[in-house]
């Protein structure tokens, strides 16, 4: 990640007036050139742009002598790692600059190479059936016989030959294809947040060099926050300070609508993790955004490169302003071919958006004939619609379109024998495809991708920092706007609440919560929730004193008193844990209401408070007149049932809360990756450390603990609770991770029967079948919940809850959890 300066003087000779100049340079690092202390040109190999042109023809009166800065980042387009494009960075890796020339650009010569590269790609995959084929091949044969390469002068008989070919037109039933120049730049994955500032920097200086010799360019730029990096974010603001001149470019550029902002959310985030909440302020930050710097709000949502999309998701986009929906992962499937590119979603309350998935399978094409014909070709609703989007662009670690993309596409606009091609906008196209909608299905529930299955569980305390800070930063808004609401002297913290939202938000971001990023991301992440941590913190606290001062001031003569405040909206018994008059921890019974308040004093008596007793076999019986439990010596769950009924919830013969290792070697990417052959390797845990003993002997609450190894050197302590009055039993697990290519989950087989288990998502819920009937069930071996999943037949079912998990399954009656 480190930056080497250059300094570049340069000296045009006189000989070359009239001519096209450019300066060559090639190095395996990532690079921008400075030109009048401004950005001017981003320079990456892997990206196809080797080069600045420094005049279209050498005029007398222009500077013959200049002098250029270039910033030479020590780091590719796909991070700083060895051998494969995805690998963790490599500290001892070298960088080189190979070339840096000043030359002369023949643009003949390259105007006749694309003109022939056209032609060949369409002899080569029109088929013999097609007789544009042939007639394409003998026009490229015919060039060949013409030109003459050391004679310039033959070189426009041959380009009349190629033309010839091009200007023949299409019939009007021939697919139109949307072009969108596009650059997908993660906001952090291979390279960490800082890099992408200058990764924007890179694409977006190139794309506007681009606009202005390519008036007909669009560009999609679907990332808020990285816009924001040079408009708006409030953690990157020194960023303005930056680039305030290619600032100012871009903002030219949208107003003349060639550079597009799509999206509608802050960052492409995680499609399947983050909380309803979450999504909607995802939505709220991005729409704002737009209403702010554009007076409109976004109608496209455009997420392409996330893991799964769940069933929430058209309800929150209608209700967000938006109605179409552009993405292209679901291509990944591993298992099922997705049945449609165009179609209507469903979401779980019948709210319907406008969904097209690029037919072409991907956001960065280049422009070739091949990627054209298997547009048309892939296209799973012909007949149905006759538009389809095309993302050009060089993508996830940036660099986007290049000239010879668009150059490609001029000569296929609309040319016999070829889809007609032509540079569009998302609205554009999306106008199209609503007037051509009448006949398009619709797919209801959520779209699943049979893939990346280890992203809900990757990167534990990522995951955990997410799920703990969204409950921070709802708790500190209740309490601020009771507090706001009573009057005084409190004023509500939007401005810090919005910043620790934006972090969060942030760290929402696709490669990030997932887990599939390099370590020195995890680090900042972790750092971010650190943040919203310690600042949510003392806003609650001072919520708390704005709120409750009268409540927290001692009455003379009074005894001892805590104050429980429920922020969740239905009222609450539980038992509490405060400290005493002595400094030592007491339990407490207690009774809040619905985001209320209660003071204890004098604690509430159980109904019938907690029997703890262990038996000669060692296993140990825990009661509350409500629930039943017993525990053998591993800690195994033998028996959990219901007091009243008898009913008993654990399967005869069967162990819940039983750990299990698999093996974890995924065929393609560890990170993101658990295949379902891993299955076949479960291994029960078995080595035990500490046998199951009493940690609380009962009365409001009764607990017990065990230890066991996991694998070679893994260690997992647990103590298992039952409180009074309490209708579950709580598992409160730390582990000492250290195994590789391992993955650990804990089973509960339970005595329900259902083809169907229940999973929370984002404000609601959905059944998925417990059964592998089909191809589409067994795909989803591994599957991603929020809180809690249920299996649950007429009359009785159990429920596993969990406070920082996402990979689950439900398969027959065993529910089983990823740790």
């Amino acid at each position: 990640w480190e930056t080497c300066w250059f300094k570049v003087e340069l000296s045009i000779p006189p000989a070359w007036a009239g001519r096209e100049v450019h300066f060559v340079w090639e190095s395996d690092g990532e690079g921008m050139v400075w030109r009048d202390a401004q950005p001017v040109q981003g320079l990456t190999k892997e990206g196809e742009k080797t080069s600045y042109i420094l005049t279209n023809s050498l005029k007398e009166t222009e500077p013959h002598s200049l002098t250029l800065y270039v910033e030479l980042a020590c780091n590719g387009l796909f991070g700083a790692g060895k051998g494969s494009m995805i690998a963790p960075p490599d500290p001892d890796r070298r960088f080189t600059l190979s070339k840096a020339e000043l030359v002369i650009f023949n643009r003949d010569v390259y105007e006749l190479l694309v003109d022939l590269e056209i032609l060949l790609d369409m002899a080569r995959l029109l088929g013999e059936e097609n007789q544009r084929s042939f007639q394409a091949l003998y026009a490229a044969n015919q060039m060949v016989n013409v030109c003459n390469v050391t004679d310039p002068s033959t070189f426009p008989a041959a380009r009349d030959l190629a033309a010839a070919i091009f200007n023949q037109r299409n019939g009007e039933s021939q697919h139109t294809i949307h072009a969108v120049g596009h650059c997908h730049i993660d906001s952090a994955w291979l390279w960490p947040y800082e890099e992408t500032i200058r990764k924007c920097a890179r694409s977006w200086v190139t794309v506007i060099r681009l606009m202005e010799c390519n008036p007909e360019l669009t560009f999609a730029c679907s990332q808020l926050q990285l816009i924001s990096v040079l408009w708006q974010a409030q953690q990157f603001e020194w960023v303005r300070s930056w680039y305030p001149g290619l600032y100012a470019q871009i903002r030219d550029f949208v107003a003349k609508g060639q550079f597009i902002p799509v999206g509608g959310t802050w960052v492409e985030m995680d499609g399947n993790l983050p909380s309803g909440e979450s999504m909607v302020r995802q939505f709220l930050q991005g729409q704002r955004f737009f209403q702010e710097q554009f007076g409109r709000i976004c109608s496209e949502f455009w997420l392409p490169d996330t893991f799964g999309y769940s069933a929430q998701l058209p309800q929150l986009m209608r209700g967000c302003g938006i109605r179409r929906f552009l993405t292209q992962k679901l291509s990944w499937n591993l298992v099922n071919t997705f049945p449609h590119h165009t179609f209507f979603w469903e979401g779980i309350d019948g709210s319907r958006v406008l969904t097209h998935f690029p037919p072409g399978d991907s956001y960065g094409m280049h422009g070739r004939v091949e990627e054209m014909l298997k547009t048309v070709k892939n296209n799973k609703d012909k007949g149905r619609v006759n538009h389809s989007a095309f993302l050009f662009g060089f993508g996830d670690g940036g660099g986007g379109p290049t000239q010879k993309m668009l150059d490609r596409m001029k000569r296929m606009s609309d040319t016999d024998g070829l889809p007609r091609v032509q540079i569009s906008t998302p609205d554009r196209l999306f106008s199209v495809l609503e007037k051509e909608s009448s006949q398009l299905c619709t797919w209801v529930g959520e779209l699943f991708l049979e893939l990346h299955n280890g992203t809900y569980t990757t990167q534990a305390q990522i995951k955990k920092g997410n799920r703990e800070c969204e409950r921070i930063l709802h708790d500190v808004e209740v309490l601020s706007t009771l507090a706001a609401a009573r009057g005084g002297v409190f004023r509500y913290p939007a401005s810090q609440l919005q910043r620790l939202w934006r972090l969060l938000l942030l760290n929402q971001f696709h490669d990030v919560l997932p887990g599939s990023c390099i370590q020195l991301v995890v680090e900042d992440a972790l750092q971010y929730y650190s943040e919203i941590r310690g600042a949510g913190a003392r806003l609650q606290e001072e919520a708390v004193q704005a709120l409750c001062s009268e409540l927290l001031q001692p009455e003379a003569g009074s005894t001892e008193s805590t104050l429980v405040l429920n922020t969740l909206p239905w009222e609450r018994t539980e038992v509490i844990s405060r400290t005493g008059p002595a400094g030592t921890e007491a339990l407490a019974l207690v009774t809040v209401p619905s985001v209320g308040y209660a003071i204890v004093r004098e604690p509430l008596l159980p109904p019938q408070p907690v029997a703890v007793r262990k038996e000669e076999d060692g296993s140990v019986v825990m009661e509350n007149g409500i629930i039943a439990v017993c525990l053998d010596t591993m800690g195994h769950l033998t028996s959990l049932r219901l007091v009243d009924s008898g009913r008993e919830s654990v399967l005869d013969g069967c162990y819940a809360n039983q750990f299990a290792l698999f093996d974890d070697v995924p065929l393609y990417w560890d990170a993101w990756d658990v295949m379902d052959y891993h299955l076949e390797t479960r291994k029960p845990v078995t080595t035990l450390l500490k046998p199951l003993e009493i940690t609380l002997a009962g009365g409001l609450r009764g607990s017990a603990s065990f230890s066991l190894q996991v694998g070679k050197s893994s260690t997992l302590t647990q103590e298992i609770i039952l409180d009074a009055t309490c209708p579950y039993l709580r598992f409160l697990t730390q582990v000492e991770w250290k195994e590789a290519h391992k993955f650990l989950k804990v089973e509960f087989p339970v005595q329900v029967r259902s083809t169907n288990a229940t999973y929370e998502i984002q404000f609601g819920h959905l059944q998925r079948p417990t059964h592998w009937n089909t191809s589409w069930d067994w795909a989803r071996f591994e599957v991603w919940v929020h809180k809690w999943m249920d299996l649950s037949e007429h009359g009785f079912g159990v429920a596993l809850l969990n406070d920082c998990k996402y990979g689950a399954s439900a398969h027959g009656n065993v529910l089983s959890l990823s740790l």
